[in-house]
């Protein structure tokens, strides 16, 4: 994919021509980068705005104690960093790459330069800014005041979002519709950081949660797989 069609596929600038988009190309270089490394973290001091091409990155945050706690997952097409006095994520926060990625970047002068020139482009920056602190509060609210089976029963719920599926059970076509499969592959020690407790307790509730009905994995290295409408209403009764 040339990256005039891939900066297509970046919601801030859906909008822009062809044209536009190419003017954008030279101010956005492409960078490699292997999976573990952190992108940008608190101590970092360049004003970027980051590009994700290819791969995911994962945003999180430390504790007091220093524990990792992931507030999100990003995949191809999502922005992330600060520029100024905006942040596209939240204060103090770490972006690691969740596999191997492919990074553009633009840095704050050219940013800067770019919202003066296409203003109907800063409205909509500041849309995707207001939208993404909502729910990374919405995301740390739950995690720091839920009980472990309404973190993981929310963490589901915004996974399913994000990277659900449609799947079919080899049921009838009805309950087939019903089943969703999350096209992102998490251990337990995963879901675990993301929730803010340990692999074993993430262990026992997912069995819980795979007797009730609502979730589904073959195996270990196969994907998870969600019954939204279950969900929802294992969800509901913990409020």
């Amino acid at each position: 994919m040339d990256k005039s069609k891939f900066l297509s596929r970046i919601d801030l600038f859906q909008k822009l021509s062809t044209e536009e988009l190419m003017q954008i190309e030279p101010i956005a270089p492409m960078n490699t980068i292997k999976k573990g490394t952190i992108i940008a973290s608190p101590q970092h001091g360049g004003k970027l705005l980051y590009l994700v091409k290819s791969g995911m990155v994962r945003l999180y945050k430390l504790s007091e104690g220093g524990k990792e706690l992931t507030v999100d997952l990003l995949r191809v097409g999502h922005i992330f960093g600060e520029i100024g006095s905006f942040t596209i994520s939240s204060e103090n926060m770490y972006a690691e790459a969740w596999e191997d990625c492919v990074i553009c970047t633009i840095n704050k002068p050219q940013f800067e330069q770019l919202m003066r020139e296409k203003p109907e482009l800063a409205l909509h920056f500041i849309e995707i800014i207001s939208t993404r602190l909502k729910e990374v509060e919405e995301m740390m609210e739950h995690m720091a005041y839920g009980s472990v089976r309404k973190r993981l029963l929310y963490l589901l719920h915004k996974l399913s979002e994000k990277f659900g599926s449609g799947f079919s059970m080899g049921e009838n076509e009805d309950t087939d519709r019903k089943w969703i499969e999350l096209e992102v592959k998490l251990t337990h020690q995963e879901l675990a950081s993301m929730m803010g407790s340990i692999r074993e307790t993430v262990t026992e509730q997912l069995t819980e949660l795979a007797a009730e009905g609502i979730v589904s994995k073959e195996g270990q290295r196969k994907p998870l797989r969600v019954h939204p409408e279950r969900l929802k209403m294992a969800w509901d009764a913990c409020r």
